[in-house]
């Protein structure tokens, strides 16, 4: 299996959102990761965000009101570099994607 990009996501009104991302991928691939550096649009208040915490998964958790691609770059312990990139899906109760 390889490593990608886990979203969660929920309505809060207003045509706002919170979110969050996290790595997806076997206990030994995650165990090898150092940090995962998100980058955000940049509309978003620090748009590179790097993350330590192997036991959320290198969970990132924000809000927001549109959809964007995620670039993230996951660094492993022993300094490689893979780049990954997530499609920000954000959904209305009723299942309607938003159109921003």
């Amino acid at each position: 299996m390889a490593l990608s990009i886990k979203q969660d996501s929920s309505y809060l009104g207003n045509d706002r959102w919170a979110w969050s991302l996290q790595l997806s991928g076997t206990s030994l691939e995650l165990d090898n990761v150092d940090h995962v550096v998100y980058v955000l649009d940049p509309t978003f208040h620090n748009p590179v965000r790097e993350v330590r915490d192997r036991s959320t998964n290198f969970r990132m958790e924000t809000k927001g009101w549109g959809t964007f691609t995620i670039y993230a770059t996951v660094v492993t312990r022993d300094g490689r570099e893979t780049p990954l990139e997530h499609e920000l899906v954000l959904l209305y109760p009723d299942g309607k994607p938003t159109l921003a």
